[in-house]
């Protein structure tokens, strides 16, 4: 049972630095003196994945992701942490090629939950149609893993997370919630049922959703992780837009509502609170609304700004294939980058 609790300490996405400490370091680095102009998306502008174009019809996309266990199943946990990591290929709209492993753990630990997670990680990897190629582990006092990811793009169709254009709509592809579960979980509050509806979203790879809306007018998207809803929300706006909200028409997982008013919340919201609280406007929104929208995704859903009529269509797509997804929202021209979130 020790090993157990070991295992899980909190983990997944609210593992991440704060994005006001991670803005704080990334400006440190500037601006490189000659800018390399096959680097089509780069860490400026805060995207998913970065691309570089190898051909007139191809780009390399690159990610990596890791982080600790959210969950008490090995198994279940190498799944999770690899469908996290392919997520960013499908938010640039590219098809992932290869994988690589990056594995952080004990050596006192019996090697077989390792290769537990290796076991569910590389079963995600297959099912996106990639190839696990290899990796690199090293010892440490905690359990962490995740993926290096290579996927391809067609230079003329990548999905940068800051192109939404004024008259868009939101399309959210997964619900939110899991952040909150898996802190209930971790103290034994949260129902088998809520569990099961939160693993099942987190495992879920992205892979369908962004092949059925690359065949509609996508200005943007990115996959909400660490920073919640709308910390990611905020990074798509730039400097010229705003968005208005319709939390009502938000997906959520059963229950995630009524742990966030019993207060089983995350650090991690709370950072992504300080950090973009100051351009969100709540207008009669329930505090356990407010704390969903902050809360950190593991694993979460896409969120597309695209014309009305495609999202209609490419939800209603979704749907059909019994994928969670809803409009939430517009996109609006304003001064100033604002949320406005409506009851």
């Amino acid at each position: 049972m020790a090993e157990e609790i070991v295992f899980c300490t909190g983990g997944g996405c609210t593992a991440k630095l704060g994005p006001g400490a991670l803005a704080h370091v990334l400006e440190k680095l500037g601006k490189p003196a000659v800018r390399d102009e096959n680097l089509l998306i780069g860490y400026d502008s805060s995207d998913d994945a970065a691309v570089y174009r190898i051909s007139d019809d191809t780009a390399i996309v690159q990610t990596l992701d890791f982080f600790p266990p959210m969950v008490e199943d090995p198994y279940v946990f190498g799944q999770i942490a690899a469908a996290n990591a392919l997520s960013d290929v499908y938010a640039m709209g590219g098809d992932v090629k290869t994988a690589l492993n990056i594995v952080c753990f004990p050596e006192e630990m019996d090697l077989n939950i390792l290769g537990k997670i290796l076991q569910g990680g590389n079963e995600k990897v297959q099912e996106a149609g990639g190839t696990l190629a290899g990796g690199h582990s090293i010892h440490d006092s905690g359990v962490k893993y995740g993926l290096s990811v290579m996927g391809t793009v067609h230079p003329q169709r990548i999905f940068a997370n800051n192109g939404c254009q004024d008259g868009d709509v939101l399309l959210l592809t997964k619900p939110l919630g899991v952040g909150i579960i898996c802190t209930a979980g971790r103290i034994g509050e949260a129902s088998p049922e809520a569990m099961e509806r939160a693993v099942q979203s987190m495992t879920r790879l992205n892979r369908r959703a962004s092949e059925i809306v690359r065949e509609y007018r996508v200005h943007g998207c990115t996959d909400v992780t660490g920073f919640g809803f709308l910390g990611h929300l905020r990074e798509m706006l730039g400097d010229s837009f705003c968005a208005e909200i319709d939390s009502g028409s938000i997906p959520r997982l059963p229950m995630s509502l009524e742990y966030a008013g019993e207060f089983y919340l995350t650090a991690a919201a709370q950072r992504n609170r300080n950090h973009v609280g100051a351009a969100v406007e709540f207008q009669g929104v329930s505090f356990e609304m407010e704390e969903l929208l902050f809360d950190p995704q593991t694993s979460g859903g896409l969120l597309v700004s695209l014309p009305e009529e495609d999202a209609k269509a490419a939800a209603g797509r979704m749907r059909a294939e019994e994928i969670e997804c809803a409009v939430v929202g517009k996109i609006i021209r304003g001064t100033e980058p604002k949320i406005f979130v409506r009851p």
